[in-house]
């Protein structure tokens, strides 16, 4: 590494996050594997430890989100949903999640109130159980307003569904609209209004991605968080060994959304979603796939927008709606700070 300092973009979920992992976490953590479990170098959604017969899921991650409560959610469902999220897309049943909440000093106890409530009615609506956390506070100054890290426990019961497990001629699923999230905080950071309100995707996954598992093989799944749809699909190319095509004019994204991105300078598909994931499938079973997802409450706008092939490994390729090809590339960062 030749940067100096921690810069915003190392921790923006882009190619800058990316370089520091492998430099600097990967080469100092030595120890990769648990019990026979998904290693750290995998760099999937979680990791995991074989207990006996079960495998455990786990994942973990820390919310920053500016502001604290935006529109569709607020920073405790989001935390919730997140961890959820992460071991979904892994193919594990959620069952449980740990939180560590850090506040600053003087702020309103009744916001807090709200953040608490609102992490347990996600928590229901999830299925999932709170089961353990940690409280702290920090001089007023040193921290702006809350953050909340939580720890994702999953059971997985089937197959692993890995990044690195796409196969050409497989199918991409979306199963939202897409750049919901982030376009709705920043257009709420600057004051701007649409006919139509900008709202937050925020939501739990598991019952829409596991009516696709019951409906078909599941290859690979992502949550399209930091660095969006472009991300994640990058990441699933490049572990994988394979190239995506997609078609742009597939890919769900409201009117509103584009509207706003135009008017940011952003580009939707860089940008972070809290209830979407692509989901890598067979072929033959894409169409039942999808109308399974479909059939789900944040399934609805879900849409098969590319699929699998074998040549330019390691690529992502969008066909144009005036038939031209461009690379999608991994976003440097996310364009949005502080989203998740």
């Amino acid at each position: 590494m030749t940067d100096e300092v921690v810069k915003l973009s190392h921790g923006a979920g882009g190619s800058t996050e990316d370089t520091l992992i492998h430099e600097l976490f990967l080469k100092l953590f030595e120890r990769r594997q648990a019990k026979d479990g998904i290693a750290l170098d995998a760099l999937d959604d979680g990791a995991s430890i074989r207990i006996g017969e079960y495998e455990v899921i786990l994942s973990i991650d820390g919310h920053t989100v500016d502001p604290i409560f935006f529109p569709g959610g607020d920073l405790g469902k989001l935390a919730v949903c997140g961890a959820v999220n992460d071991t979904a897309v892994m193919g594990a049943e959620p069952v449980a999640i740990l939180d560590s909440i850090i506040v600053e000093e003087g702020y309103p106890m009744d916001d807090l109130k709200r953040i608490v409530k609102s992490m347990n009615e996600a928590a229901k609506e999830a299925g999932v159980a709170i089961i353990a956390g940690d409280f702290k506070v920090m001089p007023k100054g040193s921290l702006d307003g809350m953050v909340i890290s939580t720890t994702g426990v999953g059971v997985l019961r089937g197959k692993r569904v890995l990044d690195s497990q796409a196969r050409p001629g497989d199918k991409v699923i979306v199963t939202g609209t897409v750049g919901d999230h982030g376009i709705s905080l920043m257009s709420k950071r600057e004051g701007l209004s649409f006919q139509t309100e900008l709202v937050s995707d925020c939501a739990p996954i598991y019952e829409t991605v596991k009516a696709g598992m019951d409906a078909g093989e599941v290859l690979t799944m992502k949550d399209c968080t930091r660095g969006g749809l472009a991300m994640a699909l990058n990441e699933v190319a490049e572990k994988s060994g394979v190239s995506i095509w997609l078609d742009s004019d597939r890919i769900p994204v409201k009117t509103s959304v584009r509207a706003a991105s135009d008017m940011l300078g952003l580009d939707p598909l860089e940008v972070t979603c809290e209830g979407v994931a692509i989901m890598i499938v067979e072929p033959g079973k894409a169409e039942e796939i999808l109308a399974a997802v479909k059939a789900t409450k944040y399934g609805k706008a879900a849409e098969i927008i590319g699929e699998v092939r074998e040549d330019r490994k390691g690529m992502v390729l969008l066909r144009t709606v005036v038939g031209g090809t461009r690379i999608l590339r991994k976003p440097i960062g996310e364009p949005i700070p502080r989203v998740c």
